[in-house]
């Protein structure tokens, strides 16, 4: 039963005073219309108006889900804000008596925002007739004392009209080793057991070497880096790669990930003396800086920085730079950045079965993919580069590389396709021009937020390289698909894979 609470408005003496002023004014037929829609209007007025609250049992809430689902949460550190929609399907108002987090762990706590205040439990909350609120929760998590995610449940329990009705509140938690501004003066190791939260700078110092084994997960809270004056050794394989990114493990809406968004965090950087950097199977995504590695002399003898099976992706500026320093980068993943994909200044550059590609989600790119300066230094002199680059794809939504005379440098493409039409010359080697000028020869679909730099099937790419530039190392990509396994050697990154065998 529908209890309804009405008010009643009586009619009013100073319309009954009008009324006598009227008649006493004039006694013509357009005073009476006057005087009876008077009447009309005062008999509205005298009617009962509806406002109440219903208390029926049947008429009770609807939500817009059954769970409010958060993703992976660092413990100790505050998640994201869901939020959810309570409706009153009623045309009359009705009063929720109680809204409550139940508490029924003991790991952590859920936190709800009703009208602007923050608590976790409320009464006596109305919503309108065919109208609705919004309830804004946040999950604060205990440290779980275990290494892998812990799966927290409670309950967020609505009394309404005597009736009870719950909605399910589930989040990951996932302890993290803290580190805070600190210094690595002596051989470290990091290892898959717990992410590795980083805040402000990680610094490895001089003669010392950070191992970085398989499966292991650095985050990298707002602003914070790596600089690294010593070695960093990082071993990850296909089935257990390292990963470097920010700290926000959540989505932005709906399904789409962090993952799309750049300049989460800092980037790292190798600074001298550093030589002899390994990263193998490393995944860095969504920095501001990218990654750095420069060389204060001229000597390229020595590799500083070797790249294998590598994905750099989503920088707010450049995904890789490199100057006056040795760098070689075997079947690694170059993409998305606001400015140039890789900048490279003097020094060497090694670069085999690459892939250079820039499809940038939040402004359209307008400088080269790929960027290939001499260097002047200091004193004057100019530092001249020398680059190679074998079995590599360059395509975007930019140009490929920037323009210029390559007759005076040594710069040579042998193999590669580039997405802009050309020539073969003696720095320009048996090169595939103007390929796939239909479409991208990517899996990715920029609109979809989908950024998938394998093959798609009849690209120009596929089976273009020569095995005999596809070193060892190259062998297998970072997927563990084998390049050699055809006879036909694709270019970049991946081997191509038909899409109705993927």
């Amino acid at each position: 039963m529908a209890v309804t609470h009405t008010k009643c408005r009586s009619f009013p003496f100073f319309h009954i005073v009008r009324l006598l002023e009227l008649k006493a004014m004039t006694n013509t037929r357009q005073s009476l219309w006057i005087l009876i829609a008077v009447l009309l209007c005062s008999a509205l007025f005298t009617s009962c108006i509806e406002d109440g609250f219903t208390t029926s049992s049947s008429d009770v809430l609807a939500f817009n889900t059954d769970t409010v689902a958060f993703d992976t949460v660092i413990t100790l550190q505050g998640s994201a804000t869901k939020q959810m929609v309570v409706y009153n399907r009623s045309p009359k108002q009705i009063n929720i008596s109680s809204i409550k987090v139940a508490g029924l762990t003991n790991k952590g706590r859920f936190f709800l925002n009703v009208d602007g205040i923050r608590g976790n439990e409320f009464q006596d909350v109305e919503i309108r007739g065919n109208d609705s609120i919004y309830i804004f929760i946040e999950a604060y998590l205990d440290e779980m004392e275990q290494d892998e995610p812990v799966l927290l449940e409670d309950r967020l329990e609505f009394v309404t009209n005597g009736v009870s009705q719950k909605v399910l509140l589930t989040a990951w938690g996932q302890d993290v080793v803290r580190i805070v501004g600190d210094t690595i003066s002596r051989n470290t190791r990091f290892t898959a057991n717990k992410p590795y939260l980083i805040y402000d700078t990680l610094f490895v110092a001089e003669n010392a070497t950070l191992t970085i084994d398989e499966g292991a997960t650095l985050l990298f809270h707002d602003k914070a880096s790596v600089r690294c004056a010593g070695r960093m050794l990082a071993n990850g394989t296909a089935e257990g790669p390292i990963t470097f990114r920010g700290d926000r493990l959540d989505h932005v809406v709906g399904e789409i990930s962090f993952d799309i968004m750049s300049g989460q965090w800092g980037g790292v950087i190798f600074t001298p003396p550093t030589m002899g950097n390994v990263l193998k199977h490393v995944i860095m995504k969504g920095s501001s800086i990218g990654m750095h590695c420069s060389s204060d002399s001229s000597d390229t003898t020595q590799c500083a920085l070797k790249l294998i099976n590598c994905v750099l992706t989503n920088s707010s500026s450049t995904c890789l730079v490199a100057q006056t320093c040795y760098v070689q980068a075997i079947g690694t993943e170059f993409s998305d950045a606001a400015e140039e994909v890789v900048h490279f200044a003097g020094g060497k550059m090694m670069m085999s079965q690459c892939t250079f590609a820039n499809y940038y989600l939040f402004k359209l790119p307008k400088l080269p993919i790929v960027n290939i300066f001499d260097v002047k230094y200091i004193d004057g002199s100019i530092g001249k580069i020398k680059a190679y680059f074998d079995n590599c794809l360059f395509y975007g939504l930019s140009s490929d590389i920037n323009n210029g005379d390559l007759s005076d440098f040594d710069v040579y493409m042998r193999y590669c396709m580039f997405r802009s039409d050309g020539d073969d010359d003696k720095h320009f080697i048996n090169c595939v021009w103007k390929g796939d000028s239909a479409q991208s020869p990517f899996l990715t679909v920029r609109e979809d937020y989908l950024f998938d730099y394998r093959l798609r099937d009849e690209s120009d790419a596929i089976g273009k390289g020569n095995p005999a530039l596809c070193p060892p190392e190259a062998r297998y990509d970072r997927y563990g698909n084998d390049r050699l396994a055809s006879g036909a050697v694709d270019l970049g990154a991946y081997v191509w894979i038909p899409q109705s065998d993927e």
